[in-house]
């Protein structure tokens, strides 16, 4: 989505403090630090040859070409950011992206996702994290440190899936909004099977919480048995969505995301600021 020019309605919905946490894919966080970081894509024609393209450091992502330079040059501030941080004994995705933006601030003047974020305290998991530009990053880093006899930085996921939950069970009522699917979408609604378990396994106790509200914009069809395209109803039969029975409401919008988001978001918008709605985060 960041390669699609989308970085900045997820800007925008920070920023208006319209959400309390971001759960994301590590391509759209990476390609779009890199434009945050100053760089640039380019559109991709289709006489283009990929083999050439490789052999010239262009990398494909359907119809636009990210420069192997861009990530050679992110790469740098990765690590510049993991060297300069020690007092970080384990990382997890959201600590590393929150520095990240951190540097995007102090750094540069162009808006960015992880900028917003770091600015609104607006935590960004990314579950798939070695699944990414920056996994692979931290990754090279790791092996970096080997070579030179030091300690190479920790990373440990269940600090992302502890604080999720954590800041779930601090909220009155949970909303979701979903782009596509994949490992971010289930992620961030496997929060209600997680604390049902955590109480008939492990007798813990605790509020079970489920989502009261929804909307998915996805053109995936549910009969390709999916998870993409699996609908928020499925969802009631895991325990991540309150029913519709009991309250729940959700809206699912079978489209490239590409065409309605930007139409919902701007009408949303303009609704907000017509009713002088003050997000909790702004106040």
């Amino acid at each position: 989505m960041t390669v699609a020019k989308m970085g900045l309605l997820v800007c925008d919905m920070i920023d208006k403090g319209m959400v309390d946490a971001v759960v994301s894919t590590g391509a759209l966080m990476a390609h779009g630090f890199v434009e945050a970081a100053g760089m640039q894509h380019f559109k991709y024609e289709s006489e283009m040859d990929d083999k050439e393209l490789y052999e010239k450091g262009y990398d494909r992502v359907y119809d636009t070409l990210e420069l192997e330079k861009n990530l050679d040059d992110a790469e740098l501030i990765v690590r510049e950011v993991l060297n300069t941080c020690d007092s970080i004994e384990e990382w997890c995705s959201y600590k590393l992206n929150w520095k990240l933006g951190e540097h995007l601030k102090n750094k540069f003047e162009g808006r960015g996702i992880l900028k917003s974020a770091f600015m609104r305290k607006v935590p960004v998991y990314v579950p798939a994290f070695t699944d990414s530009e920056l996994g692979l990053d931290f990754g090279i880093c790791r092996r970096n440190r080997r070579r030179k006899g030091e300690d190479p930085p920790k990373f440990n996921p269940y600090h992302d899936l502890e604080d999720y939950t954590a800041r779930v069970l601090e909220s009155k009522k949970l909303g979701i909004f979903t782009i596509g699917g994949g490992v971010p979408r289930n992620w961030a609604q496997q929060v209600g099977p997680y604390l049902d378990i955590i109480d008939k396994r492990i007798g813990e106790g605790g509020a079970f919480k489920r989502f009261h509200y929804g909307v998915r914009i996805c053109p995936e069809p549910v009969h390709w048995g999916g998870l993409s395209g699996c609908t928020y109803s499925e969802g009631v039969s895991w325990g991540k969505f309150v029913p519709k029975s009991e309250g729940g409401m959700w809206s699912e919008v079978m489209s490239d995301a590409t065409i309605a988001w930007p139409l919902i978001l701007k009408a949303v918008m303009e609704r907000l600021d017509a009713s002088g709605w003050k997000s909790h985060r702004l106040k």
